[in-house]
């Protein structure tokens, strides 16, 4: 059974701001790296739309070898988007769901293959809140936003976590890795 992955980066104060986060070499590697070894990314329609970005990096490269090797995992990694507006999605390896995220995931699970990474906030709190969650893994970096978007908005039941793994960047960021706990 293929594991669900929410992984999302978030400023010391919890804020999901994709401009708050100082992303270097290092994290844009460890990125690559996990694109590299999933079997697919659901996103919301704003995140996905944010991602196109990586696209201009195709046809125009960066300077920084990390930041085009991330264009290349994040353009190759079959991409499912939940949207209620998109018409398409004007991304060979992304996809319109036509049906609920709840549906789309248990089937996704069910299936055999590398584990399905979730990139959107909203993505992340609607399956916290149907325990579809396999794993957080949050990387939290050394910066206080002082006002934004907090990741776990609007979640009202408690939730045990246990960590099992750290990673910490040469920046000051930390990846913490989370599962579900008891209780």
């Amino acid at each position: 059974m293929r594991k669900v992955i929410a992984a999302f980066n978030m400023t010391l104060d919890g804020i999901c701001d994709h401009t708050a986060g100082i992303p270097d070499e290092e994290i844009h590697y460890h990125y690559t790296n996990l694109l590299n070894n999933a079997g697919s990314i659901l996103y919301g329609r704003i995140t996905y739309q944010l991602m196109q970005f990586w696209q201009t990096l195709l046809k125009n490269p960066s300077d920084e070898k990390s930041m085009n090797d991330f264009a290349i995992a994040i353009d190759k990694i079959p991409k499912i988007v939940f949207s209620n507006t998109l018409k398409s999605t004007d991304w060979d390896s992304a996809q319109l769901s036509d049906r609920t995220l709840e549906e789309e995931v248990l089937e996704l699970k069910q299936q055999s293959g590398k584990d399905i990474l979730v990139g959107s906030r909203s993505l992340i709190i609607q399956l916290m809140k149907l325990n579809l969650i396999d794993e957080l893994q949050l990387c939290i970096y050394p910066v206080i936003a002082g006002a934004g978007l907090p990741l776990f908005e609007n979640l009202k039941d408690r939730t045990i976590l246990k960590l099992i793994k750290t990673k910490t960047f040469s920046g000051g960021a930390v990846t913490l890795y989370y599962e579900r706990g008891a209780g």
